[in-house]
C-alpha cells in the first residue's frame, strides 16, 4: 500500500483547521461532509466544461477539422460562450405538460449521476464514503436515472418525446442486467464490494488482465447505459427529434447533456476502480494515476461515438439479450472454475 499522501493528507489538514475554530466534533464533521459534498459538485461541474471542449478536439481529430478555436485561445472558451448562451434562452413549457414532472426531471437526472461519486477512491484512503457495499450502492444509484427520462417524455404532452422516454428506458433496463454480471466476475475476484478493497486486491495484477471478456462487455455496456454512439437511441435522427427532452429548452436542456457527461466521468471511474488498479501506479500521486486512467478510459468512450454507426433499436436489444448476456454469464462460470481450480492446487 502506498504511502497516505495527497487528497487525504490535505483533508486531514483541512480538518484540522476546522477543528482550531469549531469547538464541537460533530460540526466540523458536517462542515467536512459539507465540503466534500461542493467537492463533488465542483468536479462534475468543471469536469462537463472540459469535456464538451475535448469531445469536440477529438472528434475534430477523427474527422480531420480543426474543431473549437475562435473563443480564447485555441478554442478554450468555447464551452464557456455556450454555457451563457444557454442560460440567455427563455425557458419554455409546452401547452399541456405536467408542470411539476416536467421541471423535476432533468434534475431527478442530474442527482443520481453526481451521487456515485461518494464511493470512489481518488486516493489511498481519499475516498467520501468507504462503503462495505459500494458496487451495489453504484448500481442501485445509476439504475435511478431510467425513471427521469420516462418522466419527461410522459410530462411533455408530445408523442415523439414519450416514445423516445420508452426507447430510452427500455435500452437501459436491457443493458443493466448484463452489465451488473460483468460486474460481479470482479466482486468474486475481490472477495468484497468495497471500493477501496477492489483497489488493493489489484496491487499486483489488475483485474483487466483477469477479466478480460467482464472489460469488453462493461465497456459496451456502459456505453449504452449513457446513451452514447453506437447506441444513442436518445435522440432518433430518423424522427429529427431529441427524443424525451424534445420539448426542453435552456438550462433545462442542457441538465440533460451535464448528466450525460458526469455519467460517463462515473462509469470512466467505475471501469478504472474496477480493471485499472484505481489509483495504485509507480512514482506518481495516486490521485494523478486515478484521472490519468479515467481520461484513458473517457477517450475510448469517446473514440467509439466518432468512430462506429449507430445501431438500429432491433440491432441494439438483440445485441444486448442474445450477445452480451450470455457472454457475462459464461465470464461468471469461468472466473468460479478457475477460481476453485487455483484454491484447490494452491
Amino acid at each position: 500500500m502506498q504511502e497516505i499522501t495527497g487528497l487525504f493528507k490535505i483533508a486531514e489538514i483541512l480538518r484540522d483547521i476546522l477543528g482550531r475554530f469549531l469547538p464541537n466534533p460533530q460540526l466540523v464533521d458536517i462542515c467536512m461532509s459539507l465540503i466534500n459534498i461542493g467537492a463533488i459538485f465542483t468536479i462534475i461541474s468543471l469536469t462537463a466544461v472540459v469535456l464538451v471542449y475535448t469531445e469536440r478536439k477529438v472528434s475534430a481529430f477523427m474527422q480531420r477539422r480543426s474543431g473549437p478555436n475562435r473563443v480564447g485561445p485555441g478554442g478554450t472558451l468555447q464551452s464557456v460562450a455556450d454555457m451563457i448562451k444557454l442560460m440567455a434562452k427563455e425557458d419554455i413549457m409546452p401547452a399541456g405538460a405536467d408542470k411539476w414532472m416536467w421541471v423535476l426531471a432533468p434534475m431527478l437526472l442530474f442527482i443520481p449521476a453526481a451521487l456515485v461519486f461518494v464511493v470512489f477512491p481518488f486516493d489511498n484512503k481519499a475516498i467520501f464514503a468507504d462503503l462495505n457495499i459500494g458496487i451495489f450502492y453504484f448500481i442501485a444509484m445509476s439504475s435511478q436515472s431510467v425513471l427521469p427520462f420516462l418522466m419527461a417524455g410522459w410530462a411533455s404532452n408530445n408523442k415523439y418525446s414519450l416514445v423516445g422516454g420508452m426507447r430510452t428506458v427500455a435500452q437501459m433496463l436491457s443493458y443493466e442486467v448484463p452489465m451488473v454480471l460483468s460486474i460481479l466476475g470482479v466482486v468474486m475476484l475481490a472477495g468484497s464490494m468495497r471500493m477501496s478493497s477492489i483497489v488493493a486486491a489489484q496491487q499486483n495484477t489488475w483485474f483487466i488482465l483477469l477479466q478480460p471478456i467482464a472489460f469488453v462487455v462493461y465497456v459496451i455496456t456502459a456505453t449504452a447505459e449513457i446513451n452514447r454512439a453506437p447506441f444513442d437511441l436518445v435522440e432518433g435522427e430518423s424522427e429529427i427529434v431529441a427524443g424525451p427532452f424534445t420539448e426542453y429548452t435552456g438550462m433545462r436542456w442542457a441538465l440533460f447533456f451535464l448528466a450525460e457527461y458526469a455519467n460517463l466521468l462515473a462509469v470512466s471511474a467505475i471501469a478504472t476502480t474496477l480493471f485499472l488498479g484505481g489509483w495504485s501506479g509507480p512514482w506518481l500521486p495516486g490521485w494523478v494515476w486515478f484521472f490519468l486512467k479515467v481520461g484513458g478510459m473517457i477517450f475510448l468512450f469517446m473514440w467509439f461515438r466518432w468512430t462506429f454507426p449507430r445501431l438500429r433499436i432491433d440491432q441494439l436489444m438483440s445485441f444486448g439479450w442474445k450477445v452480451l448476456l450470455p457472454l457475462a454469464l459464461l465470464n461468471i462460470i469461468v472466473t468460479g472454475i478457475g477460481m476453485y481450480i487455483y484454491e484447490f492446487f494452491s
